[in-house]
């Protein structure tokens, strides 16, 4: 028996103390909430299943909460097939090989694959990876594997090669509030007589696209909605005192109001891996909005980071680097800043070293933007990979000692400063490189000062 059909044959209405988040699971592809992008017309997965094709092995990549086990409980009921399920947290090398082995004599005796689910199928080390290898190249498994994790980074190359990713995103707030109809209606009770509108909306936010966080949510309110209605003297009753027999008798409660709801449930905290996608997406998503001169939103990305737990020191990190890969010469005081900005909160630390993110973050924002000094870096770099290790002419190599002057290095280099200009034409680059141009600067900010002055410097001493 696997987990599927052991939540199956435990009655549903009753609960049988599993979460409502179990009960209300989804037992039919009509009932699958916010993912049209996985099961809407025209997506691979639509068409396959409405045509009754085979499916391929299947990694569902999505943060948790988006229904990704949800799904995979679905197809084992719509295929009506062998299907296994197994948690690769308490799954090893022997079992995973057990199974492999069972589905290979169940092909050969019943001419069946087996479909096989692994949830947190990024938690499979190497070796526990290879061993599926076989039996899904065989056609013995066909793998359906969950992940929060981004499959890239986490499965081998070999086994993702086999299997098509399909990528669930958070649910959208009309998901949520259709979920949260589903969970009141659960309890015998209208949602809009429980929740406010703004109540409705702040659940889900709070649940921030996840429906297993929604529906706790909701069940850790709806269980005390449940007992304030047997119970007269329950904090959600209110007593109408003008009752024929003159008793004070109750009344409906009114809805939960959002402020209600902030007091009932307190602070949520905010999902956010520091080692995992949400790490990384949100630094991504702080670096492009300061590249792209979005002040609002590089701030609100900062924000988010530290409320999730980020490492303030790797943010000013990231800032240090993008001072110069993306402001750059534009701007060369955003450097300094950006420096000054990490030697703060590596002094004072957080809370307050959050105010000096910000003024880096909005400076950079702000400021004009160049990368022709990384792509001068990146251009010099290729050039020496192509061209390796170009003898250094000698009138640029070193004469300090007499031996180095005896073989005439230094011989024929000009003094920069004897030039009107500080500048003295003369060829700096080795034999075979000579005249080549690394460094263009762009005509935005500062740099277009630098463009103006090497013009001037060197175009001057031609006329």
């Amino acid at each position: 028996m696997d987990l599927f059909e052991l939540g199956e044959r435990r009655g549903d209405k009753g609960g049988g103390g599993r979460p409502l988040a179990e009960r209300l699971r989804p037992q039919e592809f009509s009932d699958f909430l916010g993912q049209e992008g996985v099961l809407g017309p025209g997506t691979f997965l639509g068409q396959a299943l409405g045509s009754g094709q085979s499916l391929p092995n299947l990694i569902l990549w999505g943060p948790p909460g988006s229904g990704k086990t949800s799904f995979a409980h679905i197809l084992s009921r719509h295929l009506k097939a062998r299907f296994l399920s197994v948690n690769a947290v308490d799954t090893g090398a022997k079992r995973l090989r057990e199974i492999g082995q069972a589905s290979r004599q169940h092909r050969l005796q019943y001419g069946e694959s087996t479909f096989l689910f692994i949830d947190e199928i990024h938690r499979l080390n190497k070796a526990q990876q290879d061993v599926l290898l076989p039996f899904t190249e065989s056609g013995d498994l066909t793998l359906i594997g969950a992940t929060t994790e981004n499959p890239s980074y986490e499965l081998n190359r070999a086994l993702l090669s086999r299997c098509k990713v399909i990528l669930f995103e958070r649910l959208t707030e009309g998901a949520l509030k259709s979920l949260l109809d589903r969970a009141c209606l659960h309890y015998g009770l209208p949602v809009e007589g429980v929740f406010s509108k703004e109540g409705q909306e702040l659940l889900c936010r709070r649940a921030n696209g996840d429906a297993r966080q929604l529906l706790n949510l909701a069940e850790q309110i709806l269980g005390q909605v449940m007992v304030s209605e047997e119970v007269s003297s329950g904090p959600y009753r209110k007593f109408d005192k003008s009752s024929e027999e003159g008793e004070s008798q109750p009344k409906r409660r009114a809805p939960l109001s959002a402020e209600q709801l902030e007091e009932l449930l307190g602070s949520t905290p905010l999902y956010y891996d520091k080692s995992g996608d949400e790490h990384y997406d949100c630094a991504s998503a702080l670096i492009k909005s300061i590249r792209g001169s979005d002040p609002d939103a590089a701030i609100y990305y900062l924000a988010r980071m530290l409320a999730g737990g980020e490492d303030p020191l790797f943010i000013a990190r990231r800032l240090v680097i993008l001072a110069s890969e993306d402001v750059g010469n534009a701007d060369p005081r955003a450097l300094s800043l950006a420096v000054a900005g990490f030697q703060a909160v590596e002094l004072v630390g957080l809370p307050e070293g959050a105010i000096n993110l910000a003024q880096v973050t909005t400076y950079l924002a702000s400021a004009p933007k160049s990368n022709r000094a990384y792509m001068a870096l990146k251009k010099a770099q290729s050039l020496v990979q192509q061209t390796g290790q170009k003898p250094i002419p000698k009138s640029l190599r070193s004469a300090q000692t007499a031996l180095s002057r005896e073989l005439g290095f230094g011989e024929g280099y000009k003094y920069s400063h004897d030039g009107p200009t500080g500048w003295v034409s003369q060829e700096f680059f080795p034999e075979g490189l000579e005249g080549s141009r690394l460094y263009e600067p762009s005509s935005r900010g500062f740099e277009a000062k630098i463009r103006e002055y090497l013009d001037w410097m060197k175009g001057s001493l031609k006329a």
